[in-house]
């Protein structure tokens, strides 16, 4: 009988620590995934809050760019059209002086149009900043063309222009972030890049319009980040943002730069 007891007693013991040892094992598995699921939602909170931290400094760039754009215009509009327009009317004024002999009234006259042509010409200098006309009239291919002319004239560069895209499809404003983001890398190859063959390509590939840009400049280290930080690189890239798209951006010391962007 004692022997029967000792037994069941065994087995007892055999099945509580069996028990306590797959509850162990269970509360060490919840304990595990709570831990492991915590971790992963920690890591996307950090993802996430890294995506809206890139997205405020794409913000801010725009805002930037836009006050300094604002600012330029301002003092556009001052010094060469509110200055000229200024001494437009105290020359008309003068036209009210008595005694003035016709020599001193052709030379305030043609004072008076001389300064009015400037001050036109200036307007529409200040007005194709804003918009290019020929966007609005021809199109982006158009637009593309007479800026790649314009950075030809200059001699100092050699730009080549090819298109497989139709652009008529887009509305004016992907138009002008497109148009914009290729003035601003050939500003930065040009005035930075000391660049003298550019070339331009846009074509289609799996319905994702794509522009491969490429010049022959100094170039730089574009895996440091503190390269691409520039206002002008967060300019390009909140531009590709509002198109929808992404890029891809290689430069090494003397070896030039090669940028693609693509579209919708």
């Amino acid at each position: 009988m004692n022997s029967i007891n000792l037994e069941n007693s065994e087995i007892i013991q055999v099945v509580f620590f069996t028990l306590l040892a797959f509850i162990s094992m269970f509360l060490v598995l919840i304990l595990f995934f709570y831990f492991s699921r915590k971790k992963i939602v920690q890591i996307e909170v950090d993802k996430k809050n890294l995506e809206i931290d890139h997205q405020k400094e794409l913000l801010n760039s725009v805002l930037i760019t836009q006050e300094e754009e604002r600012k330029r215009i301002a003092q556009d509009l001052h010094d060469d059209i509110s200055s000229k327009l200024n001494v437009v009317s105290l020359n008309s004024h003068l036209l009210k002086t008595p005694n003035l002999n016709e020599t001193e009234q052709l030379e305030i006259t043609n004072n008076i149009i001389e300064l009015t042509q400037k001050a036109l010409e200036n307007s529409r200098r200040i007005a194709h900043d804003l918009l290019p006309p020929v966007l609005e009239k021809f199109g982006l291919h158009a637009g593309i063309e007479e800026l790649v002319e314009e950075f030809n004239s200059t001699k100092t560069v050699k730009v080549s222009y090819e298109n497989s895209v139709d652009f008529e499809c887009y509305p004016i404003e992907k138009h002008l972030h497109i148009f914009r983001i290729l003035q601003e890398l050939l500003n930065n190859s040009l005035r930075n890049g000391k660049a003298t063959k550019v070339s331009i390509q846009f074509t289609t590939f799996d319905n994702r319009k794509t522009c491969t840009y490429i010049d022959n400049g100094v170039g730089f280290d574009s895996l440091s980040v503190g390269n691409l930080k520039g206002l002008g690189m967060k300019n390009i890239e909140s531009r590709i943002n509002f198109l929808g798209g992404d890029f891809s951006f290689i430069s090494k010391p003397n070896e030039g730069v090669k940028m693609t962007f693509n579209f919708n």
